[in-house]
């Protein structure tokens, strides 16, 4: 390809894909970079990530040889990284993240998944990694692989916090310290295939200290697990603050207890993700462990009445009572059109 019709294939990807990531929360480094790539994490945080899911936009998947393409582009070619930043060379292009926590139902973030509308316009696909050294990032999946909205089961946003995203460290700080739960709950189309659902730790006894990790899609990148974190605040408001290693994408990213390996909340907002460097290039934030004020993770138990108890015959009646929600709508003729681009 030559470098006139490279630049235009360039521009054309980040004209589709840079518009979903603007509306993800960016977030920073906390000490040593502490992201894995799937091949790189043990086989039981790859199991725990092979029930995470990420969040794509319908005219960012088009069906084409029997499986369904997922439009990518280069991280360091979209954000205009400096050489030698850490998956510079990777394809980006989902734009949250979430978890399955029902045979049918995705954990994510209620400002990624704002009302019925954004949810018929949303694929949820699940594999999106790279599963062994040198591999490339696995960028088409079949249909066992890739699930539409069927319908939002409950969401809540606190208002204060959906109107301010984004608008500056003052305004952050004030979100960071006073903001409401941030959670969406949605039914997919159909159960998932060949996927478990993980559990939620119910007792509500999280506190400061505790050893945490999280498994997301940061700047919208195949999934990472990324660990060596703490409990900052556990507080008593509806979030709790933490030092992990997050980026835009990773919101709606479940929060694992290392213990346990039980969910203890959702990634929701934080900090700064780039910088422009003396060489005119962009380069990924890095902190202190113990600076700034942290990410800030929704409680679980701000939603966990509305999760099925995995392995518990209450899971079918709690879903039968969530039923009674009004389903939404067919997706139009205009955003079935848009799946091709």
């Amino acid at each position: 390809m030559n470098k006139l019709l490279r630049s235009v294939s360039i521009l054309a990807a980040a004209a589709v894909i840079l518009p979903s990531l603007a509306d993800a929360q960016y977030k920073s480094i906390y000490g040593d970079d502490n992201r894995l790539d799937y091949f790189e994490a043990s086989p039981a945080m790859q199991q725990l990530a092979d029930s995470v899911v990420s969040l794509w936009p319908l005219r960012q998947i088009k069906f084409e040889a029997g499986e369904y393409k997922l439009a990518t582009i280069g991280f360091g070619e979209a954000l205009n990284l400096c050489p030698g930043e850490k998956f510079r060379e990777q394809p980006i292009g989902a734009f949250c993240s979430g978890t399955l926590v029902g045979e049918d139902i995705v954990m994510t973030a209620g400002h990624c998944i704002t009302d019925e509308a954004k949810c018929a316009d949303t694929k949820f696909v699940f594999g999106f990694n790279i599963d062994k050294e040198g591999g490339a990032a696995r960028t088409s999946v079949t249909a066992k692989d890739l699930y539409g909205c069927k319908r939002i089961i409950k969401r809540d946003l606190d208002k204060q916090a959906s109107g301010f995203f984004g608008t500056g460290m003052a305004i952050l700080n004030a979100l960071l310290n006073k903001a409401g739960p941030d959670y969406a709950l949605v039914q997919l189309d159909r159960k998932v295939e060949g996927r478990k659902p993980l559990p939620v730790n119910r007792d509500n006894n999280l506190k400061a200290g505790d050893r945490i990790f999280v498994i997301g899609h940061p700047v919208g990148l195949p999934v990472k697990v990324a660990g060596d974190a703490g409990v900052r605040d556990a507080g008593k408001r509806a979030f709790f603050t933490t030092d992990l290693d997050t980026f835009g994408g990773n919101s709606g990213s479940a929060v694992f207890n290392a213990v346990t390996n039980k969910i203890e909340g959702i990634l929701v907002r934080g900090g700064t993700d780039f910088v422009d460097s003396p060489a005119g290039c962009k380069v990924q934030l890095k902190s202190g462990q113990n600076e700034g004020k942290g990410e800030a993770v929704t409680k679980i138990s701000m939603l966990e009445k509305h999760i099925p108890e995995i392995g518990s015959s209450k899971a079918g009646k709690l879903v039968t009572l969530d039923m009674q929600v009004e389903q939404a709508p067919a997706a139009s003729e205009e955003l079935t059109r848009r799946i091709q681009f």
